[in-house]
């Protein structure tokens, strides 16, 4: 009697750890019929996900190619909406239109939107507010306050136009720099979305005072078409003005796309990580800026590109600037070209570029932002 339980606490001692073994095995993942150990599994995923990301981005390349190539047969000659390709190779006129009006516009949409979407990018990282577009600290309002300034007083000749626009956005920046640096309140990224905005505010009053001053029947029309944006003017001498600065803009952003991921944290970290972060965020800050400030100079106001496709891309290609800005160079590109190519056939006259990205763009956010907040619920349901 007395030797019984000791036997069965022997025997639940032996048999238990071997059952919660044989119930525990150990995990694996299985790629191509092999299985890897554990401590590999997040490495194979990481790789995965990796390569579809890369192959996601020569998609988008493809895309942008195939979307440029058929822009230049989209118009309203002949015939609307498209110009066929025996056409144009027995109609001469046909052919000076698609070399020395279309090209340089569809050239012009893809730097737009490029531009506009990689300073945005930036933007976003840097100062950690996804609601910041290239416009944000001065640029926009000063580009416009310029072109209207010179509408007024320095006739409307495209090249005072531009030349002033672009002028007066780097004035822009320069006042939002400098009163951050005066005031004292807050970090440094908080005293610079301050200054932005009141630089922004006091340029659109600048520019309300001049269309309230300007010529009805000749200026304020010129001015009001400005500001609603559009390609309507474009030539190859205009294009190549803004092409130097716009392109190494875009390298430079490009080139330090790995670094925004350190640029984006406190200035103490990024120094420990081996970054110089007041150095860097200047020279990729002004890389944005220089890029807004050359297309909007020749494209007028146009707005939501620099908001919006930084969402996209890090929605489809994940938060990490070294797929994100690529990507979102790609998308802005994309989505410019196909608002410029509604712009200039869906009606008889063209419709403002400005209008077009500002609806298609609110829309389209609109959704994003729903869409994010049913996958939220979705996810608190759950169990």
């Amino acid at each position: 009697m007395s030797q019984e339980p000791a036997l069965s606490a022997r025997q639940g001692a032996s048999k238990e750890p071997a059952l919660s073994a044989s119930k525990e095995p150990a995990l694996s993942v299985s790629k191509g019929g092999a299985a890897f150990p554990p401590e590999r599994a997040p490495s194979i995923v990481r790789r995965a996900i990796e390569s579809a990301r890369s192959g996601g981005l020569i998609w988008l390349v493809l895309l942008l190619i195939g979307v440029l190539v058929v822009s230049l047969f989209i118009g309203r000659y002949p015939a609307p909406p498209l110009l066929t390709p025996d056409r144009l190779a027995t109609d001469e006129l046909a052919q000076r239109l698609v070399w020395n009006l279309r090209l340089p516009r569809v050239l012009a949409a893809v730097l737009l939107g490029m531009a506009l979407a990689g300073a945005g990018t930036v933007l976003q990282m840097i100062l950690g507010n996804p609601l910041v577009e290239p416009g944000f600290l001065g640029v926009s309002q000063g580009a416009a306050f310029g072109a209207s300034l010179s509408i007024i007083f320095l006739g409307n000749a495209a090249w005072l136009v531009q030349g002033s626009a672009a002028f007066f956005a780097f004035v822009g920046l320069g006042l939002s720099y400098l009163l951050a640096h005066r005031l004292r309140y807050g970090g440094w990224v908080l005293r610079l979305v301050l200054a932005g905005i009141a630089v922004s505010a006091l340029f659109s009053a600048g520019v309300g005072m001049l269309k309230y001053i300007a010529d009805p029947l000749r200026q304020l029309p010129e001015i009001t078409f400005w500001l609603l944006g559009g390609l309507w003017s474009i030539t190859w001498t205009q294009l190549l003005t803004i092409l130097p600065v716009t392109l190494l803009a875009l390298l430079v952003m490009y080139r330090m796309r790995w670094r925004l991921n350190l640029l984006g944290l406190d200035d103490a970290t990024a120094f420990s990580l081996g970054v110089a972060p007041t150095r860097e965020r200047v020279l990729v800050l002004t890389a944005a800026v220089a890029a807004t400030a050359a297309v909007i100079s020749v494209s007028g106001m146009v707005g939501w590109i620099g908001l919006i496709m930084p969402h996209l891309a890090r929605r489809l290609f994940g938060a990490d600037a070294r797929r994100a800005l690529p990507a979102a160079l790609l998308l802005g590109g994309v989505f410019s070209l196909l608002c410029d190519d509604i712009a200039r056939t869906l009606l008889a006259g063209e419709i403002p570029l400005g209008i077009l990205t500002s609806l298609l763009g609110a829309a389209f956010f609109m959704g994003l932002m729903t869409a994010r907040a049913r996958h939220g619920a979705a996810h608190k349901a759950e169990p």
